[in-house]
């Protein structure tokens, strides 16, 4: 079974687990992107994560059928948060099922890139010195909103 979910709440790893099982499947993996506690040797408190959620969830769904089409996995999760995020706490996971490991880590590595390079979500750094940066958007970085 598939998932694909942009949300603001926790990310239920075991959920994820679950979808993908299959006796097929002798290969699954996952990738868990947490909140650390600095960037680019800056402390950080937290994230904030701002998505356009129906595109966001299009493109994550487009990404999951490439996956499927150049890695033949047979299932793939992908969730990502928004909102506001504590450190330690799950940003985002993918997790992919397939016949055979290789495939499986390729694919979940290839998940999470493209996530990170299309989908329309935001990040915004906490910074322990109570400043905030968005990343990854020169709009944001000027002072305007991103949506």
């Amino acid at each position: 079974m598939d998932i694909i979910r942009v949300q603001n709440g926790a990310i239920e790893v075991q959920e994820a687990l679950d979808a993908i099982q299959d006796s097929a499947a002798g290969g699954q993996a996952l990738f868990l992107g947490t909140v650390r506690n600095q960037f680019e040797g800056r402390p950080s408190r937290g994230l904030f994560y701002e998505a356009y959620q129906e595109l966001a969830e299009a493109e994550m769904a487009a990404i999951a059928a490439e996956l499927k089409a150049e890695f033949g996995v047979a299932h793939v999760v992908m969730v990502h948060r928004v909102g506001e995020l504590a450190l330690g706490e799950s940003a985002v996971l993918v997790a992919v099922s397939s016949a055979h490991r290789e495939e499986a880590l390729r694919a979940c590595q290839a998940g999470i890139d493209r996530i990170k390079a299309r989908a329309p979500i935001w990040k915004k750094e906490r910074w322990a010195d109570g400043g905030t940066d968005w990343h990854d958007d020169p709009a944001a970085r000027s002072g305007e909103t991103p949506l």
